[in-house]
C-alpha cells in the first residue's frame, strides 16, 4: 500500500493488488493398447525407457495391458503426453512392432 496526497491535502490510501491466476495445463493419460504381435518384454522395455517406470510397475502395467486390453502409462500435460506416445510408437516401429498408444484427457 502506498500513501499519497490528493488535491485537498488529505492522505488517501491506494491499494495496488494484482491477482495472479495460475492456470494448470490440462492433463492427458497415455494409454497403451494390446495387440497380438508386440511382445510383453518389449512393452516392459518401452515402459521403462520412455515412461521411466521401475521394473515392478512396468510389469504390472504390461499385465494390465495384456489382460484388460489397455493400460495407463502415465498422466502428463498434453505436449509431454504426445511426445512420450510418439517416442513409444517410434521405438516400436524401429523394432517391427505395431504398438499403439493413444491420449485421453484425464
Amino acid at each position: 500500500m502506498e500513501n499519497s496526497e490528493n488535491n485537498t491535502g488529505n492522505k488517501a490510501k491506494v491499494c495496488d493488488k494484482t491477482k495472479e491466476q495460475i492456470i494448470t495445463p490440462s492433463l492427458f493419460k497415455v494409454l497403451m493398447h494390446n495387440d497380438d504381435y508386440t511382445t510383453m518384454e518389449f512393452v516392459v522395455e518401452v515402459l521403462r525407457d520412455v515412461f521411466r517406470k521401475p521394473a515392478t510397475e512396468a510389469e504390472k502395467i504390461m499385465l494390465t495391458i495384456h489382460f484388460q486390453g489397455i493400460g495407463n502409462c502415465g498422466t502428463f500435460p498434453y505436449a509431454i503426453a504426445e511426445t512420450k506416445a510418439d517416442q513409444a510408437r517410434l521405438k516400436a516401429r524401429k523394432s517391427g512392432f505395431p504398438l499403439r498408444c493413444t491420449l485421453e484427457e484425464a
